[in-house]
């Protein structure tokens, strides 16, 4: 997932010496490659994100202390807001000052919120965003009902948005139920990369796509704009995600926000895994590769190793390289029917960042 430390708006990018502006260290925009070449977009963006941060405590609070504390959690944990981000950049292509923009990126961040309560169960995770999470704190069936009552809130929110909020709030909770069902029961009579793929555009791009489809929505956008920003937020969400699965493979280092090979310990069938798995090449690395990873999860450090140093090599990551950037020059098509801007143009900074990062 797009997922990492949020640093405290406020702070500004500075001029390069070519004359464009950096990207906010270390700060939202920073961690994801995300240029806002006008000061103005750059003032309005950041300042919707500070209202959405002090609107999510609101949002999350409880007359039960226990549900206040462990609601809070993650959003005291942090993140790169990147739902809300989205929010904030569609909604410049309309008035980003509508009253209703701030809670619509709310509705959205709590939604997300709520799904990591819930992965985290199914995973057993002890870990999120470099704190415990809530079920190894608090217990699985606390973590459930959190992850429940921040859906909850998320909906209550929308319905002061309208009822058009309410039902594409409830369409998006659908899609990614879909979508997480689809990833435990694994392909049933399909192939392995088309259900990949599938579970992507579910559990990931749905909200991603709803969340630039508010920005427009409650920013006032005609309707051709905002059904761009949709298709955008669907088809740059599958990047992100599919460029996750690059880095956990190829990234010598934590660049991945976990320790590269993790997947492959844990048996997870990423993108260049299906691809590998898939492969009917005759050479003596595939053919070895293909051996190891069929075992399942690589808990031996020899074996890890080994198909890690093979995978790295091997013509599946360049084929999974190759889908990464074409997901990422078809978001960037997806813009074409908005106006030419410093938001348009920090949008495509994304394509640029996803097909560079895994390049």
């Amino acid at each position: 997932m797009v997922d990492s430390v949020v640093i405290p708006a406020g702070e500004r990018s500075g001029a390069t010496g070519s004359g464009r502006r950096s990207p906010v260290s270390a700060g939202q925009f920073g961690a994801l490659g995300l240029y806002l070449a006008d000061p103005r977009v750059e003032a309005s963006v950041l300042g919707l994100l500070e209202a959405v941060e002090a609107e999510l405590r609101a949002g999350v609070a409880s007359a039960d202390p226990l549900v206040a504390e462990a609601a809070r959690h993650l959003v005291d944990a942090g993140g790169k807001r990147f739902r809300p981000l989205l929010v904030a950049l569609g909604a410049q292509f309309g008035d980003p000052t509508n009253p209703q923009v701030v809670p619509a990126a709310v509705v959205m961040e709590l939604t997300h919120l709520a799904t990591l309560y819930h992965d985290d169960v199914m995973d057993e995770a002890a870990v999120r965003r470099g704190a415990p999470s809530a079920n190894s704190r608090w217990t699985n069936s606390v973590a459930i009902l959190v992850g429940d009552y921040l859906f909850a809130r998320a909906a209550d929110i929308a319905a002061g948005l309208g009822p058009e909020a309410v039902r594409l709030q409830a369409r998006t909770f659908a899609r990614l139920v879909h979508g997480q069902i689809a990833e435990t029961v694994g392909p049933r009579d399909e192939d392995p990369v088309a259900h990949y793929l599938n579970v992507i555009a579910e559990k990931t791009g749905s909200l991603i796509a709803t969340s630039a489809r508010f920005g427009g929505m409650f920013g006032g956008a005609t309707v051709e704009h905002t059904e761009a920003l949709a298709r955008y937020g669907e088809t740059i969400g599958i990047a992100f995600q599919l460029s996750d699965d690059l880095l956990d493979i190829a990234s010598e280092s934590v660049q991945s926000g976990k320790t590269p090979g993790t997947d492959l310990r844990e048996g997870v069938p990423t993108l260049p895994v299906l691809y590998a798995l898939a492969s009917d090449d005759s050479d003596a690395a595939s053919v070895r590769l293909r051996e190891i990873l069929a075992t399942g999860p690589l808990v031996d450090d020899a074996l890890h190793a080994e198909a890690l140093g093979l995978l790295r090599e091997s013509p599946a990551l360049k084929r999974a390289r190759e889908t990464v950037r074409s997901y990422a020059e078809d978001a960037r098509e997806q813009l074409a029917p908005l106006p030419a801007g410093p938001a348009r143009r920090a949008f495509e900074s994304l394509c640029d960042y996803i097909a560079d990062r895994t390049s």
